[in-house]
């Protein structure tokens, strides 16, 4: 199965008002059963997230660009195809 690391370091005009937004975009993801694993770094500095059931890297780059996140240019975001045992 592929899946796809999204990393997410926040930019230093980070807004804390976008979390909500962003938490509520995850809740969607993992309702249509596309999220297998989402946390935050324990020193702030961002958190990653890892999309499951998609087909391709284009799609997980469509999927992260409706995330709050990169919609309110807070965070530098990474996509990238995950190799998993």
């Amino acid at each position: 199965m592929k899946m796809y690391l999204v990393m997410a370091m926040r930019k230093p005009s980070f807004d804390s008002a976008v979390v909500a937004p962003h938490k509520a975009f995850l809740d969607v993801l993992s309702a249509a059963g596309q999220l297998h694993l989402t946390g935050g770094f324990s020193d702030g500095s961002g958190g990653a997230y890892v999309l499951k059931n998609i087909e391709s890297l284009d799609e997980a780059r469509a999927i992260v660009a409706r995330d709050p996140l990169v919609i309110h240019d807070s965070s530098d975001i990474t996509v990238h195809e995950w190799n998993t045992r």
